[in-house]
């Protein structure tokens, strides 16, 4: 999408220009920040924003405005003059995400963002992105693997399976999907066919060595599910209101925790659009 690598198949659009036939116009349209950090760690953070102010062709009577306008906005206008070698991963992401700005790009794309950093700069870098969404109007597309990130930050999620979007829509619509709240139990027999007997329950499955049931009204239902458990042992019951953690085992099956080796076959990854000024 963002023309570095070749289109092996279809046709996309990005800002209404076609990705193989306007690369220039398509670059021209968008910023970008990569999943390995790309700054040049021996210069300043104020060199490295002037060094790509005229590599995207900012115009040199803004280009001084706008870098100081973005030192500001990411809160590094102390370290201005300062090499980034001594800077923390979170400043070096946020120096990155000043970078992909420069140009004003009505669109940005942000490849696990916050991947490794630490939690407190997780949520930095969150309010960052907030800030220029409110601020700027651009739009974000970030792939991430982090489920409290997608539901934060995104109007839009995609789930991508083997290579193919398998969920697509607001989290609400997502977890939506799940048919209402789950209910956990921890039984050595469970009676399945009770379960599946109770008109209130959409789903019954096993995974984890517990019962996994999608109850409407949960809460009230429970007594309700208590009985259908007959004399049956319940070890341990929960009930969880659905999470975007649900929604991706549900629709591929794996928890988005399994190790990365199995990503190397496609099966796992996420989508998702965060946008400034429509649901769209």
């Amino acid at each position: 999408l963002v023309t570095i690598g070749p289109i092996s198949d279809g046709k996309a659009l990005v800002n209404g220009f076609d990705v193989a036939k306007e690369p220039h116009k398509v670059r021209a349209s968008c910023g970008i920040v990569f999943q390995e950090p790309s700054i040049d760690t021996t210069l300043t953070a104020r060199e490295n924003l002037e060094l790509h102010a005229r590599l995207y062709g900012v115009p040199k009577a803004v280009r001084r405005q706008r870098i100081e306008e973005l030192l500001a906005l990411v809160d590094l206008k102390d370290r201005e003059n300062s090499l980034v070698k001594t800077f923390s991963g979170g400043m070096k992401r946020r120096l990155e995400i000043a970078r992909g700005l420069l140009h004003h790009p009505p669109i940005i794309f942000l490849d696990e963002p916050t991947l490794g950093l630490d939690p407190q700069t997780r949520q930095y870098i969150w309010q960052y992105i907030e800030r220029l969404r409110k601020e700027m109007g651009t739009t974000f597309v970030l792939t991430t693997h982090y489920m409290e990130e997608a539901d934060r930050l995104c109007d839009r999620i995609g789930i991508i399976d083997h290579g193919k979007i398998v969920a697509l829509g607001t989290p609400k619509e997502l977890k939506d999907f799940l048919g209402g709240d789950t209910v956990v139990l921890q039984m050595a027999d469970p009676p399945l066919d009770a379960f599946k007997a109770l008109p209130f329950v959409s789903k019954v499955d096993v995974r984890e060595g517990a019962v996994w049931l999608s109850v409407e009204k949960a809460t009230a239902n429970l007594p309700r599910i208590f009985q259908a458990a007959g004399a049956e042992e319940i070890l341990s019951v929960e009930v969880r209101r659905p999470t975007l953690e649900d929604v991706f085992i549900r629709h591929t099956g794996r928890s988005i925790r399994q190790p990365e080796a199995d990503a190397g076959e496609g099966w796992f990854g996420q989508v998702m659009q965060y946008t400034a000024t429509s649901n769209r």
